[in-house]
């Protein structure tokens, strides 16, 4: 069997994903990062979700992008925003994507893994740049430069299934692949019981995806 590394937040687009990756016939290793976001219960999900799917191994990697700041899911000091907004929001977190796979790309390289899977999305989505296509196709061309295993002809891939895919197409994925959204936390503030604000950027998405797809939302939201 073949085996891949998938980058899992605990979100409901990265539990699709990672069911993807093992439809796909792949042995699967998981990596979350605990970056000092304030959804830090997502990290609780990733770790169901990761022993619901029989991982080979997963691993909750510190790193702290609170120390530079510079968006709301790092710096409490800058709210949520709770209505759509113009440009990119201040819930977009300086370079995340970027230190995020390079960091899997390094663990990749030592397990002697060349597929990553990741559950970026460039429809239903906040703007984020290191969310494209682009971006993604560039930090495959860097990958394969910059380490021995690209060097040697080891070639990494970087899978993004969701790429192109709706939040209801995403849903409905996931539903025939069995994936159980109750234990998946999407939203940017949720209390200590991951129960959802309702108001933020990605429960809306969520809750649209839902309603779209005709299936009842099973996401537990904070009581009004």
């Amino acid at each position: 069997m073949t085996n891949a590394l998938v980058l899992l937040s605990g979100g409901l687009d990265s539990a699709t994903t990672l069911a993807i990756a093992r439809e796909a016939g792949f042995g699967c290793y998981a990596i979350s990062f605990a970056y000092g976001q304030r959804h830090f219960v997502e990290l609780e999900a990733a770790k169901t979700i990761a022993q619901d799917f029989s991982v080979l191994e997963h691993r909750i990697v510190p790193i702290d992008l609170s120390a530079f700041g510079g968006s709301a899911l790092t710096d409490s000091h800058i709210a949520v925003p709770e209505i759509p907004c113009e440009g990119i929001p201040v819930t977009y977190v300086p370079a995340r994507n970027t230190v995020f796979l390079s960091l899997a790309l390094a663990w990749s390289e030592v397990l002697e893994v060349r597929d990553i899977f990741m559950g970026v999305n460039a429809v239903d989505y906040s703007g984020y740049p290191d969310c494209r296509p682009e971006f993604v196709q560039a930090f495959e061309t860097l990958a394969n430069l910059a380490t021995r295993a690209g060097v040697e002809g080891e070639r990494f891939t970087i899978h993004t299934p969701l790429i192109d895919l709706s939040k209801r197409d995403i849903i409905a994925r996931g539903l025939s692949l069995g994936v159980d959204y109750r234990q998946t936390v999407s939203c940017y503030q949720p209390n200590d019981r991951g129960e959802a604000c309702g108001r933020c950027e990605s429960c809306r998405l969520r809750r649209e995806g839902f309603v779209q797809s005709g299936v009842a939302d099973p996401t537990r939201y904070v009581a009004a």
